[in-house]
């Protein structure tokens, strides 16, 4: 028997309210399958499945809020009966039968019309295939009717997180001055070359470049868990992403050393519309094993970013400017950037913190090799 438990979607989630079941008992399901759709403080998240097996029992009522690491559901290993498995000490939930012919309804709208009492099926959807969005369902809703309660309870959730991290991660600090006139008169020939739908932005250059800089430090790329560093193989980049009520969430772009930039610029496409619709997916949000903070676009100059726990480090970048660069004898004006990193003491320290951001920035000064 497989117990489905409600995973942890963040370091700021303690607990989670089930919003749709999107399996019944006898369903089959594959590791990566979509089975419920859980709210968080920060979003409406699809949560998958990590084993093949068969769905024997639902144990969670949709609209039960219940914490990180309850049984939602039972399911039956591949080979396994249902005749010889004893009766589940809790009771099946049924499960209403689902609606036919629904409008495509992201879960966040969804939620959001049951709390302001709008009937979405009623609400003139402007997403992707006419979806409803929670923009619509806020239009929809009675002038009186404000969405304050969200963005106060996700300001509360990252900053739990953030104090925490703060007090218990000893961070130490790291920046370096990037030449960027390479890759800026390189990124400019390629996207001439592309229709305006197909450009890249320099943010991908910039994840691909950190995703392949971790290759060689390890001791950057992971997890802190009970007392010890888990380095991990896979490098999933965590890409923060503001929200337009306010707050931040930076679900993973998953494998991106492996992937090419045009691929990359379409996942980071997708993840912010889909991070902003309140549509993400459960291992897009648990497994990140470093994050990217990029406030660029916000005229920063630069960033020393809080680090996400588990993770032992976040890499933060400003905005591209001209500044002085000396060349030799010579001093000129050239496009740089101040990368940035924040960093767990206990898994690495600031000598290979320092060769990091070198590795960093010869990988962006090559971007014709990323």
């Amino acid at each position: 028997m497989i117990e489905f438990k409600l995973p942890s979607l963040g370091a700021d989630m303690d607990e989670g309210k089930l919003l749709q079941w999107k399996v019944k008992p006898g369903d089959k399901v594959k590791r990566g399958d979509v089975v419920a759709v859980v709210d968080t403080s920060k979003a409406a998240v699809e949560v998958e499945i990590w084993q093949d097996g068969t769905v024997h029992q639902l144990i969670v009522e949709p609209g039960t809020k219940v914490p990180v690491g309850a049984v939602l559901a039972l399911l039956l290993a591949p080979g396994e009966s249902a005749a010889a498995v004893p009766a589940a000490a809790v009771p099946a939930v049924a499960v209403p039968a689902k609606a036919e012919a629904r409008k495509p309804v992201s879960p966040a709208a969804r939620k959001r019309a049951g709390e302001l009492g709008v009937d979405v099926e009623k609400v003139r959807g402007t997403g992707a295939q006419g979806a409803v969005t929670v923009e619509d369902v806020e239009k929809a809703a009675a002038p009186a009717a404000a969405a304050p309660d969200r963005a106060a309870e996700m300001r509360k959730a990252i900053g739990a997180a953030m104090s925490r991290s703060k007090r218990e991660i000893p961070h130490y600090y790291l920046s370096q001055t990037i030449p960027m006139l390479r890759a800026t008169e390189w990124l400019a020939r390629e996207n001439e070359k592309r229709p305006v739908t197909a450009r890249i932005l320099m943010a991908v250059l910039q994840l691909k470049a950190v995703a392949l800089a971790l290759k060689k430090f390890p001791d950057l790329n992971g997890f802190w868990r009970d007392g010890a560093y888990r380095p991990s193989s896979a490098v999933h980049v965590g890409v923060a992403i503001s929200l337009r009520e306010g707050g931040l969430i930076a679900p993973a772009i998953h494998d991106v050393p492996e992937k090419p930039l045009d691929e990359l610029m379409k996942d980071l496409s997708d993840l912010v519309k889909r991070a902003r619709a309140g549509s993400l997916r459960s291992s897009e949000m648990s497994d990140p094993t470093i994050t990217v903070s990029n406030l660029g676009e916000g005229g920063v100059e630069s960033t020393f970013a809080i680090i996400y726990p588990p993770q032992v480090a976040i890499v933060g970048f400003g905005r591209i400017a001209s500044r002085p660069w000396a060349e030799g004898e010579a001093l000129r004006a050239l496009p740089t950037v101040i990368a940035s990193l924040s960093a767990d003491h206990r898994a690495s320290d600031g000598h290979r913190g320092a060769l990091f951001l070198a590795e960093l920035a010869r990988f962006l000064q090559e971007p014709e090799k990323l």
